[in-house]
């Protein structure tokens, strides 16, 4: 964690978790990952993205929380907020790099 800390202290303010690159690439963390899984899932099953509060429900987590992560995703290019729309998130992801939602949520 020492280089990673070196490359962006900010991302490790007083926290004790691993950094997300792992080997010159990115990873997520499991709640990334169940949020991403989520959302694919949900907008295969419905054809629309979910509303923020259905995800903040599902993965049982605060509304900023979501908000945070759906920002974080933003940034990272994971996914794409389209302003002005209810359901304003769009995955940019490939489905076969997201694991399971059955074993994400396990």
């Amino acid at each position: 964690m020492e280089a990673c800390f070196a490359e962006h202290p900010l991302r490790h303010r007083g926290r004790g978790d691993a950094c997300s690159r792992r080997n010159g690439k990115e990873t997520l963390y499991e709640k990334q990952d169940q949020y991403l899984a989520f959302v694919y899932h949900y907008s295969k099953i419905h054809g629309r993205a979910p509303a923020m509060v259905e995800m903040q429900q599902y993965l049982q987590v605060s509304p900023p929380s979501v908000h945070r992560m759906a920002l974080t995703f933003e940034a990272r290019g994971f996914i794409e907020r389209i302003p002005v729309q209810v359901r304003p998130i769009r995955l940019r992801i490939p489905p076969e790099k997201l694991r399971d939602l059955a074993s994400s949520t396990a």
